[in-house]
């Protein structure tokens, strides 16, 4: 077996089965996840209706590359959102999910025979990060979220010693957990860096399309742009239909930018064997090219969000994201934030509710582990469902507050 196997750790979710498996759930009380964060809205019909309407694609071979109506609808999407013109044959490419080319990208780019090649991540952070990282043969380093800036990552953490010895960046914008978007100032270091040291960007914007500003969150291509780096070097952005028009079994979405980077990357996935289905195309084309669905969905989170944080808001240290759909809450504990797994398992045994520890969610670094004493909700259900489970769980801490007779 390949012996790097062994350097991977349990997925959060997995960790959590086995911290929670003792525990029979209040039986007279259904069950409400807040844990995973998959989009549970409605798909809309004309992706239903694209991908029946594409089944004479079962009879071929799909291209890696895809087809240039995909790629065309997917830079008209940039061109529409960011006002960005990308060259769909160069700088476009399709994947299966951002998930897997989040992972494959780290295949791509790192190079194990240079010693101490690392990989740098957020903390808390998307596993993938990190099991793309050792899988290459890099060791990881970790910038831990400051709360003083909504929990972004504080990319100060990381020595200079370290960015040396850096070969891909994994950024998060809209950020998972905490929401949080990163501003041009942040985008401009990172670049500087990036330029001086020659590591590639990956940046995750999975949840770039639910957000409750009226200015949608700045993209990390959007930001070269304006920072005069047109050329988008050393720079991939990945996003995905998944959370954009709820439909994360489609495993459809897009990697966009530096062209140098994406010719090595599509050669990496004509032999990993990662085409898109042509029936998938055919619905992502639709997909892409409809705006009203997606308005429709950001108003449906929109409307969740501001019935369900002011209710949590009342007994937990929770605000407003900037974008995504999670609410990233501090526990509750004497004189400073409480035991996030002590909390999620007695939660889930009083009251049926399932939330994810936050220290799950990241690793002890910089002599902390950032996640420690807050959880992560996923307010993916409906608005009637996550009302339930936020009256619960203001119940729940209440309980854990009052003073014993």
């Amino acid at each position: 077996m390949n012996p790097l196997l062994d350097r991977l750790q349990p997925y959060p979710f997995e960790r959590l089965r086995q911290l929670t498996r003792d525990i029979v759930p209040n039986p007279a009380l259904r069950p409400i996840s807040l844990g995973i964060g998959e989009p549970r809205h409605p798909a809309p019909e004309l992706v239903r209706q694209a991908l029946v309407g594409g089944m004479a694609g079962l009879s071929v071979y799909p291209p890696t590359l895809g087809t240039p109506a995909l790629r065309e609808a997917m830079a008209g999407w940039v061109q529409r959102r960011y006002g960005l013109a990308l060259d769909p044959a160069t700088q476009v490419l399709p994947v299966c999910g951002s998930r897997e080319a989040l992972f494959a990208l780290a295949q791509t780019v790192v190079d194990a025979t240079k010693a101490g090649a690392t990989v740098v991540c957020p903390n808390p952070f998307y596993q993938i990060y990190e099991g793309a990282a050792l899988l290459a043969g890099a060791d990881t380093a970790f910038a831990n979220s400051d709360p003083a800036r909504n929990f972004a990552a504080d990319w100060s953490q990381i020595d200079e010693a370290t960015w040396s010895r850096t070969q891909l960046l994994y950024t998060c914008s809209p950020g998972n957990p905490s929401g949080a978007v990163m501003p041009l100032d942040e985008w401009a270091r990172l670049f500087e860096l990036s330029d001086r040291h020659g590591f590639v960007i990956a940046s995750d914007e999975c949840y770039s399309e639910i957000y409750f500003r009226d200015e949608p969150p700045l993209g990390a291509l959007e930001a070269a742009v304006q920072l005069g780096r047109s050329d988008f070097r050393n720079l991939v952005v990945f996003t995905s239909l998944s959370k954009r028009s709820n439909v994360p079994g489609l495993r459809s979405g897009f990697v966009a930018g530096d062209a140098t980077v994406l010719k090595a990357f599509l050669l990496y996935r004509t032999y990993h064997g990662s085409a898109m289905s042509p029936l998938v195309q055919q619905a992502s084309i639709a997909a892409w090219n409809d705006e009203a669905h997606v308005v429709d969905n950001r108003a449906l989170y929109r409307a969740k969000f501001a019935q369900v944080t002011p209710l949590l808001a009342s007994v937990l240290d929770v605000r407003l994201p900037d974008a995504g759909f999670y609410l990233w809450a501090a526990v509750p504990g004497q004189g400073g934030p409480g035991d996030d797994i002590a909390y999620a398992r007695q939660l889930l045994a009083q009251y049926n509710v399932a939330v994810l520890p936050g220290s799950l969610l990241a690793r002890d670094a910089h002599g902390t582990n950032p996640g420690r004493g807050r959880i992560r909700m996923a307010l993916v259900a409906t608005t009637e469902e996550c009302l339930e489970a936020a009256h619960r769980i203001v119940e729940f801490t209440r309980s854990t507050q009052a003073p014993s007779s």
